[in-house]
């Protein structure tokens, strides 16, 4: 054999353990996966752990893109972001469309037990000096505009509203003509979900009126007594009104029923089919995945250590998610 091609043996025997082992480590998705930046406590718990998990069990590099929802559902069909840790599918049109395209796809399902509604402080219509026994329906809002004064258009109610951009706002806007309530109720949207808690913490806390949308699991829920208004029953037909912007007519109806998946791209979809079983296994009890988010908002902690504290604290939940190869991975890197 020539000399070259002994060299030529010797390398290539040197060189194809250390590929096998560095393709072991490999990411199954062959480019850096981005999640979309979700800005509200559950959507950004849950990134977390699904970045750590990425990153320390996969070998994966990630990257977060800030935006609201129906910019991030936009990015997703179009595979400009990978990854939506929490979804509630179904809610947009264009979710509905793109998934019937097969251009988005919603995983699994991280916490069971989601809800979503209006809702006033219990002390509003519970108790001897409630001072508005009434309310327990929206059909008798109009009747209570009075009790839920907006501070600038004293003539009528004030509704708060999600934020511009998530689509639970462009629903309630609908809600609120279904309804009737737009000559009585102003459609008051917060800047931010963090405004819109501290709207209605600071309104239960002086113990003053207040309706508002919210949803669970949420740090909110868990910590005060509220009361959901009763609407119509779930029908298909009134919800397609409803999550139609432009729908000249909306009917009411409850919001469909909720169901928080993992929503993932086409790409990531067909080529890394390894992370979508992942994401398939991904679920966090809800009393649990609400105390976490109770002592995020409590402490004031950050995202990404309190899915380090998950991780370290609940093995017995997260190790049934992945193989024993990736979590001996998780176990290292958490040391």
């Amino acid at each position: 054999m020539p000399r070259h091609s002994v060299l030529a043996a010797i390398v290539l025997s040197l060189l194809l353990p250390a590929s096998r082992e560095a393709g072991a480590a490999e990411c199954p998705y062959p480019h850096p996966v981005v999640l979309a930046g979700l800005n509200w406590e559950s959507g950004m718990f849950t990134t977390e752990v699904l970045r750590l998990l990425l990153e320390k069990g996969y070998g994966c590099r990630t990257d977060v893109l800030p935006g609201n929802t129906l910019t991030m559902e936009n990015a997703l069909r179009q595979n400009d972001i990978q990854v939506i840790a929490e979804q509630w599918a179904g809610r947009s049109e264009l979710w509905r469309k793109a998934e019937a395209a097969g251009e988005v796809f919603a995983v699994g399902e991280p916490v069971q037990g989601a809800t979503e509604g209006w809702w006033v402080p219990e002390y509003l219509v519970k108790g001897e000096d409630a001072p508005a026994a009434g309310p327990r329906s929206v059909s008798d809002l109009p009747r209570f505009k009075a009790l839920f004064q907006d501070p600038e258009e004293r003539a009528k109610g004030r509704f708060y509203n999600c934020p511009s951009g998530w689509t639970c706002e462009g629903v309630n806007s609908q809600k609120l003509k279904a309804y009737g309530l737009e000559d009585s109720y102003v459609n008051f949207r917060t800047g931010t979900g963090p405004a819109l808690d501290a709207a209605i913490t600071a309104a239960i806390r002086q113990r003053r009126p207040i309706l508002f949308y919210y949803w669970s699991p949420t740090p909110l829920m868990g910590r005060y007594p509220l009361v959901q208004l009763e609407e119509p029953p779930f029908d298909q037909k009134a919800w397609e009104t409803l999550i139609d912007p432009d729908h000249p007519n909306p009917v009411g109806t409850r919001s469909l029923p909720a169901k928080i998946s993992i929503g993932v791209s086409r790409d990531l979809h067909e080529q890394a089919p390894e992370l979508v079983r992942l994401f398939e296994k991904v679920r966090i009890p809800l009393p649990l995945f609400n105390g976490i988010l109770a002592r995020m908002a409590e402490e004031r902690a950050e995202a990404a250590p309190t899915a380090e504290a998950f991780f370290r604290q609940h093995r017995d939940i997260w190790s049934a998610w992945v193989t024993p190869e990736v979590a001996g991975k998780l176990d290292a890197s958490l040391r």
